[in-house]
């Protein structure tokens, strides 16, 4: 779900990709929608490598944590609160 200031949702992101298969240059219309050329070409980049589901949202979370504490160390904390 995108947060509610969001400047493209998947429709949106749907809009962008269908003004750009028409022809217009990335350019124009990443200005049009107010949005910079490096994002429209991510999103562009996403639906030509993953199709429709590309231009779902993801998370943000990071796939690992190199520095997190260890989980006995973690413990140990906890039951010392």
């Amino acid at each position: 779900m995108s947060h509610r200031n969001a400047r493209l949702t998947v429709h949106g992101r749907r809009l962008l990709i269908t003004r750009v298969l028409t022809g217009r240059p990335v350019a124009h219309v990443a200005a049009e929608m107010g949005i910079s050329r490096a994002t429209a070409h991510k999103w562009i980049r996403r639906w030509r490598c993953e199709g429709e589901a590309g231009l779902a949202d993801r998370s943000s979370r990071p796939l690992t944590t190199p520095h997190r504490t260890p989980a006995d160390l973690e413990a140990q904390v906890c039951s010392l609160r």
